[in-house]
C-alpha cells in the first residue's frame, strides 16, 4: 500500500472573504499529512499563520495591479493573476522536488483550469459560497435565462433546473451578469469563468450535507461526477464551540473588552450587528437600522465598516449623531468601527441573534453558534443563502433586501422576535447541532474529507510512479 501523501498548490482569490475559508481548507489537508503550498500576495501574506507546519508552504507572487480604468476591478484582478501569475506558477512548479498533484484554486480563478492542464494536474475548484449559490451561478451563466424586460428591475427570472424551482427579481441577479452587455468582452469574461469551474475535475464546498443535501445531489448531477466533497464548516471549532480566535484582521476592539461587556448581558438577549468587510451602508440604510435597534429595545453589538479612499462619499455608513449617546448611556449598545472579532461574539452565550448581510462565511460562523439570522442581503450571492435560511431552513428572519429600505417599526419588530424562543431559534439550534456533527470524528465532512485525501493521494501516486 502505498504511503505517498499528494501536494497541492492552493491559490485562493486575494480578499479575505475568500482567502480565510481556503486557508482553513489548506490547514485541514495539513492535518492529514497533504503538503499545501498556498500562493499569497504582498497583501494577503501576512493572513498566513507563522509556523503553523512544515507542510504548509507559501508562493509569493506579484500584487495584482491594473491601469485601465475602463474595466471592472474584478475583471482586471483575474486578468493580471492570469497573465503575470500564470507562467511564475508553472516555473516554480517545473523547480520543485515535489512538484504539485492537483490544484485547489477559488471560483473566481476559473482559468486555472488551463494552468492545471500545462501542469498536467486536475484541478478542483474551492467555492467559498454553499452549493446552492454555486448551482445558482451554474444555471445562471451555463444556461443564460431569458428576460424580455431587463429595463424593469422586478420582472422575474426563473430557474427550473434547480432544487425548488426559484424565482429571483432581475434586481438581485448578480451585477456580474447583468452590469455588463450580454454578449459583451466583460459579460463573456465571466461566462468563460464559470463554464471552466463546469468543466473542472472536482469541486470543494464550504458546506455540509446535512444543510445542503438537496443542492448537493443537484450539483452532482449536473457536473455528471460525484467528485464534489462537502467539507465544511471549514472553521476552528473545537469542543463543541467556536475557538475565540483572531481571523483576517486586526479587531478594532480588545478581546476583553467585548467579552467584558458580553458578560454583563443576559443569555441571547444581544443580537450582532455586521455587513462584512467590504459593505458599507448608506447614509439612508444607516439610519433605518439605528432607529429600529433603538426602537426594539434590545441590547445590540454593531460593527460598522469604515469607509476608505474609494467609497462614494465619506459620510456614507457613519453612525449618527446621538445614537450612541442616547443607546449607550443605558449599556445597551457596543460600538465597534473596523474589523469586529466575529467568532468571539457569535460565539458568546449572549448573543441570540445576527443581522447579518449573508455572505457565506457570516452564514457559517451564525450556523456554528446556534443564532437566529435576521437577513439583509446586498448583493453577490447573498439573496440565494437569504433564501436558503429563511424559505428552506426555517432557521433565518428576513428582514431587509439591497437598497430597499424597511420599514423602521417593522425591522425593529423583526429583530426583538428574533431573540424570543421562536421556532426559528429552535431550527437555528438544531442545525448548529448538525453542523458540529459534521466536522466532529466520523461526521459526515470529516468522512467527505477523508475520501478527498484518499483519492489525491491516489492521483499524486499514479503521477509519480509514471
Amino acid at each position: 500500500m502505498s504511503t505517498a501523501r499528494a501536494h497541492v498548490l492552493a491559490y485562493p482569490f486575494p480578499s479575505s472573504g475568500h482567502l480565510i475559508p481556503l486557508l482553513d481548507f489548506s490547514k485541514a489537508l495539513v492535518s492529514r499529512g497533504v503538503q499545501v503550498t498556498v500562493v499569497v500576495t504582498p497583501k494577503t501574506h501576512p493572513l498566513l499563520p507563522t509556523n503553523f507546519s512544515p507542510l504548509l508552504q507559501t508562493l509569493l507572487l506579484p500584487e495584482p495591479h491594473f491601469s485601465n480604468p475602463n474595466i471592472n476591478m474584478l475583471v482586471g484582478i483575474i486578468t493580471f493573476m492570469r497573465h503575470h501569475h500564470h507562467p511564475l506558477i508553472v516555473e516554480w512548479a517545473q523547480s520543485q522536488l515535489t512538484p504539485p498533484s492537483a490544484v485547489i484554486s477559488d471560483f473566481f480563478l476559473g482559468w486555472t483550469l488551463l494552468l492545471a492542464l500545462d501542469l498536467q494536474v486536475p484541478r478542483l475548484v474551492f467555492s467559498p459560497s454553499g452549493a446552492s449559490a454555486l448551482s445558482l451561478s451554474h444555471s445562471l451563466w451555463r444556461d443564460v435565462p431569458q428576460n424580455d424586460n431587463p429595463q424593469d428591475p422586478n420582472s422575474a427570472v426563473s430557474f427550473p433546473y434547480l432544487p425548488n424551482s426559484p424565482v429571483y427579481p432581475w434586481w438581485q441577479i448578480t451585477h456580474l451578469f447583468t452590469g455588463s452587455q450580454r454578449g459583451g468582452p466583460e459579460w463573456e469574461f465571466h461566462r468563460e469563468n464559470t463554464l471552466f469551474n463546469i468543466d473542472s475535475w472536482g469541486v470543494v464546498l464550504n458546506t455540509f450535507t446535512e444543510l445542503e443535501q438537496v443542492h448537493i445531489d443537484h450539483m452532482k448531477k449536473e457536473l455528471g461526477h460525484k467528485r464534489v466533497w462537502a467539507v465544511g464548516p471549514v472553521l476552528p471549532i473545537r469542543n463543541g464551540s467556536t475557538e475565540p480566535e483572531e481571523r483576517g484582521g486586526n479587531s478594532a476592539v480588545s478581546r476583553k473588552d467585548i467579552v467584558e461587556w458580553l458578560d454583563s448581558c443576559g443569555e441571547c438577549s444581544v443580537v450582532y450587528v455586521c455587513f462584512g468587510s467590504l459593505t458599507i451602508l448608506t447614509s439612508s440604510q444607516m439610519e433605518v437600522l439605528t432607529r429600529a435597534l433603538e426602537l426594539s429595545g434590545v441590547n445590540f453589538v454593531l460593527s460598522v465598516g469604515v469607509p476608505d479612499a474609494r467609497s462614494v462619499a465619506q459620510e456614507q455608513g457613519k453612525v449618527p449623531c446621538g445614537f450612541m449617546d442616547r443607546v449607550g448611556v443605558r449599556g445597551r449598545g457596543f460600538l465597534i468601527q473596523g474589523w469586529a472579532p466575529q467568532l468571539v461574539i457569535l460565539s458568546h452565550r449572549a448573543v441570540g441573534a445576527f443581522l447579518t448581510h449573508c455572505g457565506w462565511n457570516s452564514v457559517l460562523e451564525g450556523l456554528v453558534s446556534g443564532v437566529v439570522m435576521v437577513t439583509w442581503p446586498m448583493g453577490a450571492d447573498q439573496y440565494a443563502n437569504a433564501r436558503l435560511l429563511v424559505d428552506e431552513l426555517g432557521m433565518g428572519i428576513r428582514g431587509a433586501e439591497g437598497e430597499k429600505l424597511p420599514e423602521v417599526r417593522e425591522l425593529g419588530k423583526r429583530i426583538e422576535k428574533a431573540l424570543g424562543r421562536t421556532k426559528e431559534r429552535v431550527k437555528a439550534e438544531e442545525l448548529r447541532d448538525a453542523a458540529l456533527r459534521a466536522v466532529g470524528n466520523g461526521g459526515s465532512s470529516q468522512r467527505e474529507l477523508d475520501a478527498m485525501v484518499k483519492l489525491l493521494n491516489k492521483v499524486h501516486f499514479e503521477k509519480t510512479t509514471k
